[in-house]
């Protein structure tokens, strides 16, 4: 794979390549300039368009498969949400060089959170915990099931396999005791909610400390609302996390299958991104690091 490839198989894009594709789909944007962004995302390739446009490049077929669900839900989602989401602006259709649908957002200003360490973090647990809140009240009539809306119980072969492979890498004992506790508790009491499953750095903006955004619903669907307090391990440091639980009134079982959910996602990613990127192994041992500390006696 070239250097700046995360997945097997996946297209080469460049500059040149969306100058082409917005002159033949989207002319009346063809003289605006086109750079690209680090954005560090995993999913989609990001180029910006002139001065308040971004255009967005699935890396793999499974995430050109959220291209459609992005345009259908979240122009629905977003007047009921208490910050920014991406606005499509334009869906493009595949081309030589770009085998899917991809897209074309406004552009949103914000800085992306560094995991655990953020200026004002009581405000943003509090922000955070209002997101997800108002997430969870939206009328889920019709909503697709999430990219992980699957019980626990169902991702223990993987999460044990990714726990076997970092052994010497992670404390293989404490995670396979977080994990069981996650697997012992009761499931969520209710039907599947809408969740965005993915609330980690790289998906938030901040404003002077303040979560202003909520970006990359590709993981968007109903699940288990406890998916979502992956967040509290992901972006927040401990003495801010009471603060999110009690905001959301998170019971132990729920409390304890998020922490589950954000061990597994980070073993995965840890397992997955080692060697291709450096930011994405970083913020998985930050999340194990945080659960496992969260849960020593």
């Amino acid at each position: 794979m070239r250097a700046d490839t995360l997945h097997p198989g996946e297209p080469e894009f460049d500059a040149s390549l969306v100058r082409r594709l917005i002159a033949a789909q989207f002319p009346r944007w063809a003289e605006l300039p086109v750079q690209r962004i680090d954005s560090g995302g995993t999913s989609n390739v990001m180029y910006r368009l002139g001065g308040d446009m971004v255009v967005r490049l699935p890396r793999t077929a499974g995430a050109a498969g959220d291209v459609e669900k992005e345009h259908t839900w979240l122009p629905r989602l977003a007047a009921s949400l208490p910050v920014a989401v991406p606005v499509p602006l334009g869906k493009g259709t595949p081309d030589e060089g770009c085998p899917w649908p991809w897209s074309v957002y406004r552009w949103i200003d914000g800085e992306i959170p560094v995991e655990g360490d953020v200026a004002a973090p009581e405000a943003l647990a509090a922000d955070l915990a209002e997101f997800v809140a108002a997430l969870r009240r939206i009328d889920s009539a019709g909503g697709p099931p999430s990219y992980r809306s699957e019980p626990p119980a169902a991702r223990d072969a993987v999460t044990r396999e990714a726990i076997a492979e970092l052994d010497g890498v992670v404390d293989a004992r404490a995670a396979t005791a977080v994990w069981e506790e996650a697997l012992r508790v009761p499931g969520p009491a209710g039907p599947p909610v809408w969740i965005h499953a993915d609330l980690q750095p790289g998906n938030l903006l901040l404003a002077r400390g303040r979560l202003c955004a909520v970006i990359d619903f590709g993981c968007l669907g109903l699940g288990d609302p406890a998916v979502d307090l992956i967040a509290a391990w992901y972006v927040l440091p401990a003495g801010a996390r009471p603060l999110f639980r009690a905001a959301l009134d998170v019971d132990d079982a729920a409390w304890a299958r998020g922490r589950g959910w954000a061990l597994s996602v980070a073993l995965l990613e840890l397992s997955y991104y080692r060697e291709s990127s450096p930011r994405m192994a970083r913020v998985a041992r930050h999340v194990i690091r945080e659960v496992l500390l969260d849960r020593r006696p």
